[in-house]
């Protein structure tokens, strides 16, 4: 194809990009990217609970999927951001949604499940 559209068997499945931005972490990264760029310790200290490795690893699939932008400063020592792309800038609106829905309902979740756990 020369005008510059992805052959249909290349392209991401639906279920390939809902998982992209279904994960535990990716979800957690873009909701502080939301609001500007956003160091790695910076994003270390917001998300309690994930290991740096774990970080990396999300930031660069979210990088490699196009919903991150990575850019390194020449200073000493080097500083990177990370930002979130225009078009997971789409995604800032309904995953606040989702967090606040979260929020809002994971005392009834917690009910649920010790009613289901001791049926």
């Amino acid at each position: 194809m020369d005008n510059g559209e992805i052959p249909s068997a290349e392209m991401c499945s639906l279920r390939e990009v809902l998982d992209l931005v279904g994960d535990k972490w990716a979800i957690r990264v873009l909701v502080q990217l939301g609001s500007g760029p956003r160091r790695l310790s910076e994003l270390e200290r917001a998300l309690t609970g994930v290991s740096r490795r774990m970080l990396s690893l999300t930031l660069r699939g979210l990088e490699r999927n196009g919903l991150v932008t990575r850019k390194v400063y020449p200073e000493v020592p080097p500083r990177v951001e990370y930002t979130m792309t225009a078009h997971a800038a789409e995604l800032d609106e309904p995953l606040h949604a989702l967090s606040a829905w979260a929020a809002k309902h994971r005392a009834k979740v917690a009910e649920a499940r010790r009613a289901f756990d001791f049926a």
